[in-house]
């Protein structure tokens, strides 16, 4: 097959053209060429896909079998894409986000959960929100005349991670000593590995596979326990794991999600936090890893060198506790 990657080069993009390329596919990636370099053996065509002159350039006389969309962000940006691939792509398959979803994280989602409101065609550069994904997955719908795949994500982790949510976690279970682990250890969690979402992404691309797909792990398939344990094997650390109740980390203004990266507290609004039901998905072919897998191989990769290109940042938010805020909590 002829498969064009808009992004590419990052986390699930280059997962996306590593599988391709193994499958002996051929491989156009489209990205400006500015935060990473290409994978090996693709085609590097750069651009900017919010200039549709530079839309244009990439398509005109050109068709690809399917076409991969892992950096769309803006609903403008997906419809102008899409209007031009319509009738050179015989497949779209848009990754999404559990985000677009409207009750996520305070209930339980699924394939047929109601997304956000927000239109398909908006104008450009609108601000951040996570109702644009939801834009972004309507002007696909209008703007596409073919088979076309939406794959709403879960919480992405494996090798080449670039916010550093897991990264963080391997890094300060090898320092050792007590570490704050939140809440209980029994604590359900869904993480897919990049490379597992990769692979069933180009499953439904060669079957021209059209649909909704909310794509993770199956619900309580690892447990917050199983995370960390994993991250003392794959590290060889002697870590003690301090497990500290929700309330007690609330009440000493502990961050969810960002200073205790993956926390999400058994609190009103975070209840569906883990409940992403990828029953869709599963029955369509997803298969996942075992998680000390994917704990293992970053961990190789982020002593190889792979901390270069972790931001240990979410959006502008450091990822990670302070020292001696852990270290009173702990005792």
């Amino acid at each position: 097959m002829d498969i064009l990657l808009l992004g590419g080069s990052k986390f699930l993009g280059r997962a996306y053209a590593t599988e391709a390329l193994a499958r002996g596919h051929r491989v156009t990636t489209f990205n400006r060429g500015i935060s990473r370099t290409d994978p090996p053996g693709v085609e590097a065509v750069h651009g900017d896909r919010a200039n549709p002159d530079d839309l244009r350039r990439l398509v005109d006389g050109r068709r690809w079998d399917a076409v991969v969309d892992t950096s769309g962000q803006q609903p403008h940006d997906v419809a102008t894409a899409a209007r031009l691939l319509s009738g050179r792509a015989g497949h779209y398959g848009f990754v999404s986000s559990i985000h677009a979803f409207a009750d996520w994280p305070a209930r339980p989602v699924d394939a047929d959960s109601p997304t956000l409101d927000c239109p398909g065609d908006l104008p450009p550069d609108q601000p951040f929100a996570n109702a644009l994904k939801a834009g972004c997955e309507r002007a696909l719908a209008e703007n596409f005349d073919g088979p076309a795949a939406v794959l709403n994500c879960g919480l992405l982790i494996g090798p080449h991670e670039p916010l550093g949510r897991l990264p963080w976690w391997l890094d300060r279970i090898a320092r050792g000593g007590r570490v704050l682990a939140p809440g209980t250890p029994d604590r359900p969690l869904s993480l897919i590995d990049a490379r597992d979402f990769a692979t069933f992404g180009l499953d439904l691309a060669e079957r021209r596979a059209a649909g909704r797909y909310v794509t993770t792990a199956p619900i309580g398939s690892a447990t917050t326990g199983e995370l960390l344990d994993a991250c003392r094997t794959a590290t060889g650390s002697d870590a003690e794991l301090v497990w500290t109740p929700d309330a007690d980390l609330l009440a000493a203004e502990v961050a969810p999600w960002v200073e205790l990266p993956l926390w999400a507290p058994a609190a009103e609004g975070w209840h569906g936090t883990w409940r992403a039901d990828p029953a869709t998905a599963l029955a369509a072919g997803l298969r996942i890893r075992p998680l000390l897998d994917t704990v293992t191989d970053t961990w190789a990769w982020l002593e190889a060198g792979g901390r270069a290109e972790v931001a240990y940042r979410q959006l502008d938010t450091p990822l990670g506790i302070d020292p001696e805020k852990e270290r009173k909590i702990t005792g």
